[in-house]
């Protein structure tokens, strides 16, 4: 037998089978899936099968039992949490890549589109010149790979090599805000830092780092003979958008000689629409900065990009060192005459990961559709839906806005002064918006408020579902109120 018996090759018949289906599921006209539950459970489960089914039988389960229930984060009425569905070329670029270019390695035009879309991506969130990147799965990541960069920094500048020789016995700080995502402190975890390193800073009634608070934190922590390691600003917070005062905060880093982080997975993006730009002062400060094109690219999930000024300490912090079956089987560089007799730009040795898909391919066909214009119109839209929500229900006699917007998040909630508990009501509002309509909103608390939180990103998002949200926040309440 010359190849596996299974395979195929047929994608123009599977992908042309499977296409319609997909459109016909963005069209989210059927019930939940967990309406469904004990019927997908009972078709999809059971022991390994020993024999296969075959190409055909699997490309008809797909159609007839995954893909009708799938989850509601493609549908235009979910604004839960930050993500989304992917949009329709960004979804066809990753298929391409997964075939073409399953590893983002070798003298391709994938590898030369990976390097070429980070320098579109930083352009595009306004980096200084010279800010260098690389592709990992999400922010999660992204941030463990400039916080590598920030501890290789801090160590180097007292003649210690981390990635070599551990950072020893020595104190250590890294400063971020109170609201600041908590992969800062599992990056802090598994760097060796520890999470006890991670000094929360306060923040204002705006949810925004107060940077009087952070210098006094630092004098103190560098008096007791702490390393300070990073300082990390958000540019557009997970639990309400709030951006840190960028500059103010970069500069303190700067009189300290700390590395400064900005943290843009959601909101760097935000920076296109000219109207919040101003927040984004002094972004050219920042010694790193993450955006993951996943959330307001629209993207598929497993994109995130980290860019630092100086990319060698990337190389520095993560390389795993050469490998006899691996770089030594390469050509020299000026011997190139095939695609596989180099490696390319070595990202391997950037981050985390060695294997990993072509990444850049999907943020260039974005980028290519769309183009600039096309970004700064969505984020634009996104951020006046925000508004739209916060000024409705400002005039609304039972509804309170809890947050000015300052991206495409909107924390409201609704209000009566007979109402005893506001926050249990509208956690109960909450439960009942998810299950009796196909609005999606999540939830936080802010200034110790329980809050409405819709977070909008989808491109398919229009403004008549965004009215329809706070009408149906509206009705539930009054139902509520009144039951």
């Amino acid at each position: 037998m010359e190849h596996d018996a299974a395979e195929t090759g047929a994608f123009d018949q599977y992908l042309a089978r499977l296409g319609p289906q997909l459109d016909t599921f963005l069209r989210f006209e059927g019930s939940d899936a967990v309406e469904r539950r004990d019927a997908w459970t009972a078709a999809l489960s059971g022991p390994l099968p020993e024999d296969g089914i075959g190409a055909d039988a699997v490309a008809d389960e797909l159609e007839r039992t995954l893909i009708p229930n799938g989850a509601a984060m493609s549908n235009p009425r979910f604004y839960g949490w930050i993500t989304t569905g992917p949009s329709t070329i960004a979804t066809v670029a990753a298929a391409a890549s997964m075939v073409a270019a399953p590893q983002r390695y070798t003298i391709t035009a994938f590898n030369h589109v990976e390097e070429l879309s980070l320098e579109w991506l930083a352009q595009l969130c306004g980096l200084r010149e010279g800010m260098r990147g690389v592709y990992s799965s999400g922010g999660s990541v992204a941030n463990l790979v400039a916080l590598g960069a920030a501890r290789q920094f801090a160590f180097e500048q007292r003649g210690v090599d981390p990635a070599a020789d551990g950072v020893g016995t020595a104190g250590v700080a890294i400063y971020t805000s109170a609201e600041a995502h908590h992969s800062v402190h599992r990056s802090a975890a598994v760097l060796g830092l520890g999470r006890a390193a991670v000094r929360a800073v306060p923040v204002d009634e705006q949810q925004r780092m107060d940077v009087a608070a952070l210098a006094a934190m630092i004098e103190a922590d560098v008096a007791a003979g702490i390393v300070p390691v990073a300082v990390v600003a958000a540019a557009g917070t997970t639990n309400t958008g709030a951006v840190d005062p960028l500059r103010a905060a970069g500069e303190i880093a700067r009189r300290h000689g700390i590395w400064f982080h900005v943290d843009g997975a959601y909101g760097l993006v935000g920076i296109l629409d000219e109207r919040v730009a101003p927040l984004y002062d002094g972004l050219e400060l920042a010694d790193s900065a993450i955006v993951d094109p996943h959330k307001w690219m629209a993207a598929p999930v497993g994109i995130a990009a980290t860019f630092v000024r100086d990319r060698s300490l990337l190389h520095r912090a993560f390389t795993q060192g050469p490998s006899d079956y691996l770089e030594g089987a390469f050509a020299a560089p000026e011997d190139v005459e095939t695609s596989v007799d180099s490696m390319g730009i070595p990202y391997g040795d950037l981050g985390v990961e060695l294997s990993a898909p072509s990444r850049g391919v999907v943020v260039w066909s974005i980028l290519r559709e769309i183009g600039a214009a096309g970004m700064r119109a969505r984020v634009r839209r996104h951020n006046d839906f925000a508004r739209l929500v916060a000024d409705r229900a400002r005039v609304h006699p039972r509804l309170e806005v809890l947050t000015e917007p300052v991206l495409s998040i909107c924390c409201f909630r609704y209000a009566d002064p007979d109402i005893e508990d506001l926050d249990a009501f509208n956690s109960r509002l909450l439960r009942r918006l998810v299950r009796e309509t196909d609005h999606v909103p999540s939830s936080t608390v802010v200034n110790g408020a329980f809050a409405i939180r819709p977070c909008f990103l989808s491109p398919r998002t229009t403004e008549a579902d965004v009215a329809d949200l706070v009408e149906a926040v509206i009705a539930i309440g009054d139902d509520l109120r009144e039951g």
